[in-house]
This record gives structure tokens, sequence and C-alpha cells, in this order.
């Protein structure tokens, strides 16, 4: 069998073990695509440790983030992982490689009257009032829920029928959580269902909530990406500060500021591991630090 074929195969069992998503499966294949191509191997049975060491000394010249190496060295350690499992070679060329350590970045936050600011903005963004009912819904969700932007966008409509108090959102690995309703998000919710359902032709119904005439069949992440620079600009903030994982950032620093507890946070964002959720608390640490030098009388002096 050859390289890309193993790889292949690799791949679809991890999904299928996982559960993942398609981004997964894209950035799987990405990942060990490139290194596949690199590494001009006949199978996997041929590729040796120096091999894979040195397409990491390679990836770092190019001038590839830390981030980036680390992801892709997991994917090389999994697929050989794999083919050692699947008797495809003896022994498992990457099991004492180390990786380059991930940087630990704190998520960038926007304050509260931003974020009112923004949804504000939707509200006067776009060509037609069904734009503008739909940018404010989406706003208003993300910053009520803390939805990742592939939660949202594929949304099924029928998880926002009846006026729900309660949101069931799908997540990574199809793992469902409950996640509550502001005031503000069930009213703006209400009113894009009317329009969207006005507008909706009955003969060809969409089961999505944000629909798109795309090959998704809702509104893609890459157009909401577009949208929120659009409603930035509107509301008068930099662009490149303001992204849907700035607002799903926002929603968990400022639950904590409120003094809301670490692990209802994690079940809320849908983390698996609380470790991934303590991030938000050097978030608060710093902005406190810089509350206290900012205002602080011997801070100044």
């Amino acid at each position: 069998m050859s390289l890309a074929r193993q790889i292949a195969t690799f791949i679809e069992a991890r999904v299928a073990e996982m559960g993942a998503a398609e981004n997964t499966r894209l950035a799987y294949a990405r990942d060990l695509s490139d290194f596949s191509t690199w590494i001009a191997a006949e199978s996997a049975a041929s590729v040796t440790r120096d091999r894979i060491e040195a397409y990491l000394i390679h990836c770092e010249a190019q001038g590839f983030a830390v981030s980036t190496r680390a992801r892709r060295l997991s994917a090389i350690k999994g697929f050989f992982r794999f083919a050692y499992e699947e008797g495809w070679r003896e022994d498992n060329p990457a099991i004492r490689i180390k990786g380059p350590g991930r940087e630990r970045r704190l998520p960038k936050t926007i304050e509260v009257e931003d974020v009112d600011r923004l949804i504000d903005a939707a509200g006067r963004t776009g060509r037609a009032e069904c734009d503008r009912r739909r940018n404010t819904c989406l706003l208003e969700l993300l910053y009520a829920t803390g939805m990742r932007v592939t939660e949202l966008v594929s949304l099924p409509v029928s998880a926002a029928r009846g006026d729900p108090r309660m949101l069931l959102i799908s997540g990574k690995g199809g793992k469902e959580r409950m996640v509550p309703l502001t005031d503000g998000a069930r009213e703006a919710l209400s009113d894009w269902l009317t329009t969207r359902d006005a507008a909706e032709d009955p003969r060809a119904p969409s089961r999505f909530l944000f629909p798109s005439r795309g090959k998704a069949g809702h509104l893609t992440r890459h157009r909401f990406f577009q949208l929120i620079k659009e409603i930035a600009l509107e509301a008068g903030l930099a662009p490149d500060e303001i992204t849907p994982h700035t607002l799903r950032h926002a929603f968990a620093t400022h639950l904590l500021a409120g003094g809301a507890d670490l692990m209802a946070i994690q079940a809320l964002l849908g983390h698996a591991d609380v470790a991934t959720t303590e991030i938000y608390t050097h978030v608060l640490d710093q902005r406190l630090r810089e509350l206290v030098l900012d205002h602080h009388p011997l801070a100044k002096g």
C-alpha cells in the first residue's frame, strides 16, 4: 500500500473514531499531504526518524509558527502510531520526537461597551432589513452563548423554534450541551425567525437557522468572518481586532469577571478539559494588573 493510501486510511479511521468535524479532517489531510510530498517515501515502512526530524527542521526554516509545527508533528505521531498498530511497520519512528513547545497566548477580548457597539452596529449593517435582522441575531447569539463559529452558522432551525430559553448545541465530536439565552438574544432570534420564515421557499425549506444557497446550505464561516469585519467598521472598532472568536472570548472573560464558576464556564464553552478554560483566569489577572497600573496614584508616580 502506498504512503498516500496509508495516510488516507488513517484519516478515515481517525475521523470515524473521534467523530471529528470536516474542518478536523481537512487539517489532517493538509498536514499529512505536505509531509508525504516532502518525504517522498513509498510507504510508512521506509520512513526513518531522521527523515521526520529533517522535515520538522524544514518547517521551521519555512517560518511556520510554533503552533503549526506542533500540530503537524501531532498528526505525524498519530499516523505512525496507527501504522504500527496496523502492522505496516515494526516500530514507531516518531514516538520519541519532541515537539517545539506551544506558545501560551492569551486570547484577545473586548470590553462590554464594545460588545454593545457591535450589536448596535449589526442592526445597521446590511442592504436589506432581513440582512440587518440576521446580523443582529448572529451577534446576539454569539455573545449570549459563547458558541464556536461553526456551531453558530450550522445551527438547525428546529433548535430555535418555540421561543426557547436554552439552546441545544452540537459541539466538537458530536458532544451536545445546553446553553441559556439572554432576553436580548431571544428577542433577536424571534425577529430573525419571523423574517427568515417569510422569505423561505415552502417548496424547498432549509433545515438551518441561517440558510444559504451555497453548497453547505447555511451561512459559511468565511462569510461570517467577512460580516463581522464589516460590522466592526460600522461600530468604529478596528476590524483586525474583531473576529467571531473575540466574542467567544469576551463571553467567557465577562462571565468570569462577574463571578461565574470556572467549571460552569467550561460546560458552557464545551471545553473537554478545564485546563483549556483556565486561560481566562490569566486574562482576568492581566486586566486587573492593567487597571491598577492605569489608575493607582502610586503607579502613576
